[in-house]
């Protein structure tokens, strides 16, 4: 993967690498886990993120029409970045530390990086070829078993072009919904790096993913397994959730009592990980009766539903989505290519801003991923036409930070306040215009993509290409 020259050199050994990003690597949240029957008993972080960011400089961004991604709004504003974070953002009396490097930003915006909480790149990356599809683990309605992060393709020429055309920072990777219990997700900060642990968001909790509806009732039923129908797959759901209930009593006991260690399961880890408060539940739901049945199932085995995904009739229960604290996570106007999909509308995420629920865009789509600020637009321009006044600064939180909150990193990254991450992209004009591209794109305080310097414009070893004849192998 190469940035510009230099970045390349550093890149070439590990030793270089480290050079090139300084510091020790972060300490494993298990590295020091108290001895069994006495904490977690078992090691909960066995793959932790080794993510480094790539050196910036400080910089300030004046002139700037400014969306700060929780609503507000400055014009003729000025963004400060060092030291890898947002160190002021403000008016144009905004005072610029001497040295920092100045960027005019008359006639363009400054936002935070955008957050696709539904991606599959890596997992289903290009070029699309059988070898290449590790997205759904499609053996079993429960495989809960499965990461995301396994199949992840570093690689993937995807993250790229989503942070260069569509500038994005940070992307949950999902696995496919071929299954009831899909497996675990993975939030990924969007850098190039030799391993998908360089690439892992530091300290972001884990998703599951879930699915209810079409899918994997047509995957299991036309191969005659269970589930065969809607109430073949929360049959199968419940049945999962009591024996995690029983699996997480028997650790419980142990945690507190001691003695023989119980027998690990690496599916009813995850799913005992969701009864602790660990793992975010991330659920593939299109219908509003669906979804309400998934809420009651959630109070019956006490877990939370962190999001509904896809969720086209999410605009039919916005106020229950409110109650119980379940984002809606939705596309701008797809519908009808399902029959669960029949009742999609594209004033459903202005239906749900109205309503106070939380809600934001998605792609779960390769190429969607590059334009989700005009996904953003068709939706806005929807609400609008339909008497419901949002304005810009309002709807760039459905880019940011909604999804940083379902993400759970909403502390660390989603929006231009002081100490955040700072990701962030400079446009070349009001970035719901479909003329509109990424100038400039920041990940954690280091400039990434700029499109006057092809020397940064990030590309994976797979675009290298493969070494000619006569070359050294």
């Amino acid at each position: 993967m190469v940035f510009n020259n230099k970045l390349k050199f550093c890149m070439a050994t590990a030793l270089a690498l480290s050079a090139c990003t300084g510091g020790a690597a972060p300490k494993s949240a298990s590295s020091d886990s108290p001895p069994p029957g006495k904490g977690k008993g078992f090691n909960h972080d066995p793959f932790p993120s080794t993510y480094r960011a790539y050196p910036g400089v400080p910089t300030a961004i004046v002139h700037a029409t400014v969306y700060d991604g929780e609503g507000g709004r400055i014009d003729d504003g000025t963004v400060l970045i060092a030291d890898g974070k947002v160190v002021g953002v403000g008016g144009a009396d905004l005072a610029v530390p001497a040295g920092a490097t100045v960027i005019d930003g008359k006639g363009k915006w400054v936002t935070p990086g955008i957050i696709d909480v539904h991606s599959h790149l890596g997992d289903y990356p290009s070029p699309q070829v059988k070898a290449l599809s590790d997205g759904n683990e499609a053996t079993a309605p429960v495989t809960a078993q499965v990461w995301a992060e396994h199949s992840v393709w570093p690689q993937d020429p995807g993250f790229s072009r989503a942070l260069a055309n569509g500038g994005v920072t940070t992307l949950q990777i999902l696995p496919g919904s071929a299954n009831l219990f899909g497996g675990r997700s993975v939030t990924l900060k969007n850098v190039y790096a030799r391993t998908v642990q360089g690439m892992k968001f530091p300290g972001a909790p884990y998703g599951l993913k879930m699915a209810c509806g079409e899918n994997p009732k047509r995957v299991y039923g036309a191969k005659n397994r269970e589930p065969s129908t809607r109430m073949g797959n929360i049959a199968v759901d419940r049945q999962t959730w009591m024996k995690a209930i029983e699996y997480k009593r028997k650790w419980d006991k142990y945690e507190e009592k001691g003695g023989d260690i119980p027998s690990r399961d690496v599916a009813m880890d995850t799913l005992m990980g969701v009864l602790n408060g660990e793992i975010l539940v991330h659920n593939h739901c299109y219908r509003a009766d669906e979804m309400g049945i998934v809420l009651d199932m959630a109070k019956e085995f006490g877990y939370h539903v962190t999001a509904f995904h896809h969720a086209v009739e999410a605009y039919k229960i916005a106020d229950l989505l409110k109650a119980n604290g379940s984002c809606a996570v939705v596309w701008a106007d797809w519908y009808g290519f399902k029959m669960e999909s029949y009742d999609g509308i594209p004033e459903n995420l202005a239906i749900l801003q109205r309503a106070g629920a939380c809600a934001m865009i998605h792609s779960d789509d390769q190429n969607g991923i590059q334009r989700l600020n005009q996904e953003v637009a068709k939706a806005l321009a929807s609400g609008r036409r339909a008497g419901i006044d949002i304005s810009d600064e309002q709807a760039w939180t459905w880019l940011a930070i909604n999804p940083a909150r379902a993400l759970g990193v909403a502390d660390r990254t989603g929006s231009l306040k002081p100490g955040k991450m700072g990701d962030v992209v400079l446009w070349n004009g009001n970035p719901f215009s479909v003329y509109t591209r990424p100038e400039k794109v920041w990940v954690d305080g280091a400039m990434l993509y700029d499109a006057n310097n092809p020397r940064l414009r990030p590309v994976s070893d797979f675009e290298l290409g493969q070494p000619g004849e006569g070359d050294v192998k």
